[in-house]
């Protein structure tokens, strides 16, 4: 399994500014824009759909009871808000056709190990050279 890592904002802004030849300050602050309407859109309630992406929506986990671990009690856990996202058909995609590609590498170097497939020797150098005399 290949090893995952962040990717940042300023990572985002940096290859989004390089591919629109933008200024990095002038792709923040529309990242900036677009991030904030985001919220302030599912804040107010309101579903938002960006197709091919996925679709936002905030819904209600309602309140239950759970216990303490360390004490056994009863605790009263509150109802509350949570966003949650429905992937888009090209994010589906794209996510399955990594994780296919990945499956399939992971596939080959178990076989090859199975199979005892070792690297090629290497082409031995002579470095004595008799026909000089």
């Amino acid at each position: 399994m290949t090893s995952r890592r962040t990717i940042t904002k300023k990572e985002l802004v940096l290859r989004i500014a390089e591919k629109t030849h933008q200024k990095q300050t002038i792709t923040r602050d529309i990242i900036q824009m677009f991030i904030d309407d985001v919220i302030t859109e599912l804040a107010r309630g309101n579903r938002l759909e960006l197709r091919d992406f996925g679709v936002f929506e905030v819904k209600v986990r309602k309140a239950r009871k759970a216990r303490n671990p360390k004490t056994g009690a009863e605790v009263r856990v509150p109802e509350k808000r949570v966003v949650t996202i429905k992937p888009g058909k090209k994010m589906k995609e794209e996510i399955n056709r990594y994780a296919e590609a990945e499956l399939a590498a992971e596939l080959a170097a178990s076989a090859a190990a199975v199979a005892g497939a070792v690297a090629p020797a290497p082409i031995p150098v002579d470095d004595d050279d008799d026909s000089d005399g």
